[in-house]
């Protein structure tokens, strides 16, 4: 194995005010991994790397075999040893704009420290390395530094020691518990939970307190959207129509259910990827497939390809999890080889062959109470239904058998009959529309053996053909009263209570055939392939079949040798933590990404998470805990001990916290959460907030009919995403785009958040909701309410200052609202408890001022 990196890459290194020029590392050895592959990332990968068919002039420099090879034309592109008599230093250095590379028109020159790099390199052997992140984790031992009990912190201290650099103090009390409570539930804490924990003396009083915000219910509801993000979860098709999804939520509260019972890591994948093939998989397990129905679809008949949209599908599923699981970018491979990473085409299409015989099926999955009214009222219908089709049963089983038979030949043989090919169309792209049906689910049923087809397949082919399939015999179907059947049968079924459904995942009885589509285009098929993992991580073992299956792969993915799964995800979970990964491209730990910054520290997390037993809750119990992350957010001017200042602008050394803004749906939650609005139910169906009718209007396909009561005031987990008209106060706050998985979301601060933040309705009610608190909650006394609203807003009492700025503004305003009556009625209709209504408009503009402070809509 090669030694470990033990420095951040260049560019975090550059922005240290470290790197830049050779004389800065002439001490050091020339590393691969940390010296030379970024610049050939950077400058040479794009003509002279994995792929293939884009390399130029036959030159390969991701493999030493190959960059080391004698040239055809005499001579090696790199000669160990002899930087002078390699080709590579001799066009690298060329003054001739026809010979030197990379050539003039690409804007890719090396600098003279890139140039001087590269060849001490070649002048000490040119020796390679294997990309750090495809090597397995070893166990590491945190290094030993006085004073330093948590292993996080010994890692950390450890790198801020030989910069010189001292650690933050401790944030104040007060920080602490509103930072750990955003971070574990996405609330913020109420009054009463800050003077519990000001007031607890005991020494373990922060540990308890973190026990208590992994045990609360709304620790799976916050991590649940770090989840969905990923998932890239949504409500609607994502294509033309939009058409809603109403079972989609149903995988949404799964992920909830499963954070909040702490399942294991590795069971949360298995489950998610395999569930419907585990061994008498529960209802629950095969509802956990609704990961892989986060897909964009379009069920809309016309022009639709139906196979290009399935396709379309699987190579999202397939991109989906090299994202979520391997952090590497494995559609760059869907068209050709990598150009980056070692990841072949073949390779993509290999992962493909997975989820290529995987197909879309909803399920029944009913909720508490369901079936006790649905059973009895069942076996009446049952009955009723037999009476109903016994005088034709053997006609339209006849009839149905055709139908069946032309569909199939239909799909082998498309655009050979007209009316025929329609309605395999209408199949395809209607069956279930309006409620979130499997697009090709009734194709996948026809091609069940009927022996092979449960009750509920059967059932809900025939009601389909019963409605649909009179192009079999026009005739008939007229003479027999099909439709008039059909009609019946539907009355008859509405007096069945429904059971509610589920998206979820099976495996096709006859996987078809994968072969990897020549530069993306699934009508130009070539080599066949079967399902497989790429070659350059640890081979596939399978344990259920000759040929792997989605099961196998799962497991593949979590298990103890796998180099990527694990760091991945720590990785992503110290960046919601600390606003940056260890690896800053989370969704990259390939060729292009970082270089870890504390490779050390990432390993270790990696090899604790599996030996933790794969538990989420105790890799954060562990980060959350450590003295690193209770440190103080505040800037500081001198880092370093000689005072020299601005040495780790970025915080890359972690020698303070990171003021994070509140992701868009934590905005408002702690804005309808400390204006007492917030409806704090966990899980159920989406909800649709209001929005203002400048949006609603322009969406007359979808329209946004916004709900009533307390659904309005759900967390923001739960509203509904459109997908191609997401719910806009989120927008506004970089709410990601849920077509592809989404691992970093951005942080901007605009003009239009502010505005948002003023006069958005649903801030002004928030603002005059916690107005209307702190007057009901404190008796008149200015001073006291102040303080109240202070801490109720950002969980600490105002400085003597912000109290006297405070004070001074309401009074103020108090003074303009009884000289604009009007306006004080339009704030505060109904004036407060002892409140005149000028001094109660007053204070809603006090709140509407707290609410508007960069310290509330950040975490500190």
């Amino acid at each position: 194995m090669p030694p470990r990196a033990t420095f951040p890459s260049l560019c975090i290194l550059a922005g240290l005010g470290l790197a830049g020029s050779p004389a800065s590392l002439a001490g050091d050895e020339i590393r691969f991994n940390r010296d030379v592959l970024p610049i050939f990332a950077e400058h040479c990968y794009t003509c002279h790397g994995p792929d293939k068919a884009g390399r130029k002039a036959n030159l390969q420099l991701d493999r030493r075999e190959e960059a080391l090879a004698e040239r055809k034309s005499g001579g090696h592109a790199i000669l160990p040893g002899e930087a002078g008599e390699s080709l590579l230093m001799q066009r690298i250095g060329s003054g001739d704009p026809d010979e030197v590379m990379p050539p003039p028109e690409s804007g890719q020159q090396l600098t003279a420290d890139q140039i001087e790099t590269l060849r001490r390199w070649i002048d000490a052997g040119a020796d390679y390395e294997p990309h750090w992140s495809f090597v397995p984790p070893d166990p590491v031992a945190p290094p030993k530094i006085a004073g330093a009990a948590h292993p996080v912190d010994r890692f950390v201290l450890a790198r801020l020691e030989e910069e010189g650099i001292a650690p933050s103090p401790e944030a104040p009390r007060a920080t602490l518990i509103r930072r750990v409570t955003l971070d574990l539930t996405g609330l913020p804490p109420t009054r009463e939970e800050v003077d519990a924990f000001l007031e607890d003396t005991r020494p373990k009083a922060y540990d308890h307190l973190v026990d208590r915000l992994l045990a609360s219910p709304h620790f799976g509801e916050k991590w649940a959207r770090w989840w969905l993000d990923l998932a890239h979860y949504g409500d609607s098709d994502g294509i033309r129509l939009d058409n809603a999804r109403p079972d989609a939520w149903r995988f949404r509260e799964w992920v909830v259910d499963a954070l909040n019972d702490d399942l294991p890591f590795d069971q949360f994948t298995i489950r998610q990827l395999a569930g419907d093939l585990l061994a008498n998989a529960s209802v629950s397990q095969r509802l956990a497939t609704g990961f892989l129905r986060n897909t964009v679809s379009d069920r809309q008949t016309g022009n639709a390809d139906p196979e290009l949209g399935r396709v379309r599908q699987v190579v999202n599923r397939t991109s989906t999890v090299g994202a979520v699981w391997l952090g590497l970018t494995m559609e760059c491979a869907e068209c050709h080889d990598h150009k980056f990473d070692p990841v072949s085409q073949k390779d993509f299409f290999q992962l493909y062959a997975f989820f290529n015989g995987a197909e879309e099926m909803n399920i029944n999955a009913p909720l508490p109470g369901e079936m006790e009214k649905h059973r009895p009222a069942r076996r009446v219908y049952e009955r009723k239904r037999a009476e109903l089709i016994a005088p034709l049963a053997t006609r339209l089983d006849e009839m149905q058998a055709e139908w069946e038979e032309r569909m199939l030949w239909t799909e082998r043989n498309p655009g050979a009959d007209h009316a025929w090919g329609r309605a395999f169309e209408l199949l395809v792209t209607s069956w279930g529309r309006g409620r979130g049906e499997g697009q090709f689910e009734g194709l996948m049923i026809i091609k069940t053996p009927p022996g092979q087809r449960s009750a509920q397949q059967k059932e809900r082919l025939q009601d389909y053909f019963l409605k649909n399939g009179r192009v079999v015999a026009p005739e008939a179907f007229a003479k027999l009263k099909i439709v008039d059947l059909s009609k019946e049968l539907e009355t008859l079924a509405r007096e069945v209570p429904p059971l509610s459904r589920a998206q979820a995942m099976t495996q096709l009885p006859e996987p078809p055939v994968t072969r990897i589509h020549l530069r993306g285009d699934f009508r130009r098929p070539g080599e066949t392939v079967t399902p497989g993992t790429p070659a350059v991580l640890p081979p596939l073992k399978t344990e259920t079949s000759a040929t792997p299956t989605r099961l196998d792969l799962a497991k593949w993915l979590v298990s103890p040798n796998h180099p990527l799964t694990a760091r991945v995800t720590v990785n992503r979970l110290w960046q919601e933590l600390f606003g940056s990964g260890l690896v800053p491209t989370s969704d990259n730990l390939g060729t292009r990404g970082a270089t870890p910054t504390h490779p050390d520290l990432l390993d270790w997390l990696a090899t604790q998470f599996p030996e933790r037993g794969w538990s989420l809750k105790e890799v954060l119990r562990v980060m959350v805990t450590s003295d690193t992350y209770r440190q103080s957010s505040d800037d500081r001017s001198a880092l370093s001990s000689d005072g020299r200042t601005q040495q780790d602008p970025g915080n890359a050394l972690l020698a303070r916290q990171a003021k994070l803004r509140l992701s868009a749906e934590g905005v408002r939650d702690n804005a309808l959460a400390v204006g007492g609005l917030l409806n704090p139910t966990v899980g159920g169906p989406s909800v649709r907030p209001p929005q203002p009718e400048s949006v609603t209007r322009e969406n007359t396909r979808n329209p946004w009919k916004a709900d009533e009561g307390e659904a309005r005031y759900r967390r923001g987990l739960y509203t509904f995403i459109q997908r191609l008209t997401p719910f806009v106060q989120f927008a506004n706050f970089d709410l990601p785009g849920s077509t592809t998985a989404c691992s970093r979301r951005e942080r901007s601060n605009t003009p239009l958040q502010a505005l948002n933040l003023l006069n958005d309705p649903a801030f002004v009610e928030a603002a005059h909701g916690l107005a209307s608190r702190v007057c009901r909650e404190v008796e008149a006394d200015e001073s006291a309410r102040l303080e109240h609203a202070f801490v109720l807003a950002l969980a600490r009492r105002p400085s003597p200052e912000e109290a006297e700025r405070l004070g001074r503004h309401l009074r103020e305003q108090t003074a303009l609202f009884e000289t604009a009556p009007e306006a004080a009625d339009t704030l505060a209709p109904d004036p407060f408890p002892d409140t005149s209504a000028a001094a109660s408009a007053a204070w809603v503009t006090l709140a509407s001022v707290l609410m508007n402070l960069h310290e509330f809509i950040h975490r500190e």
